[in-house]
């Protein structure tokens, strides 16, 4: 039997695959339909849900507004979408598919989350709990809003 490894460096190697494997999935949008995730995210929550505000689009695809506007704002200068201003309100804008974005979101592969969520599915009730809560766990560890990129010092 082989000796088990650190089991800090298993989980920075996990966690590192995870990162590839959404990063090269992003890669393969944007080399064969131009498109980022976030941008796939946006059309098909448009392809399903229909036309709706901005922010309403940032709450199911969980980025924030202004990380939603340069989304909207390179799809529109693809053709994807359309900003539609509302007659009695100008103030209200709604984000519609054109034609062209209507016709990506159906051919474009589901998201990696996808992928996730049907394996999670297959999983017990109490080992998904317990991913959650590890997951909760390192994703307040990193605080991914008080990121320091100076040098740590080296913990392997």
């Amino acid at each position: 039997m082989e000796p088990r490894q650190d089991p800090l460096r298993e989980i920075v190697y996990l966690i590192r695959k995870l990162m590839q494997a959404s990063a090269l999935y992003s890669k393969a949008l944007s080399k064969k339909y131009n498109v980022s995730a976030p941008q796939l995210a946006t059309l098909r929550v448009l392809l399903h849900d229909g036309a709706m505000p901005p922010s309403q689009i940032a709450r199911h695809i969980m980025v924030n507004s202004s990380t939603l506007t340069g989304v909207i704002d390179r799809l529109e200068k693809k053709g994807l979408v359309c900003r539609l201003r509302n007659d009695p309100d100008r103030r209200i804008i709604r984000v519609e598919l054109t034609d062209e974005g209507r016709a990506l979101a159906e051919k474009a592969p589901p998201p990696v989350q996808v992928k996730i969520i049907k394996g999670m599915r297959q999983l017990e009730e109490s080992e998904r709990e317990k991913i959650m809560q590890s997951l909760s766990k390192l994703a307040d560890m990193i605080d991914a809003q008080d990121l320091d990129v100076e040098t740590e010092e080296e913990v392997f």
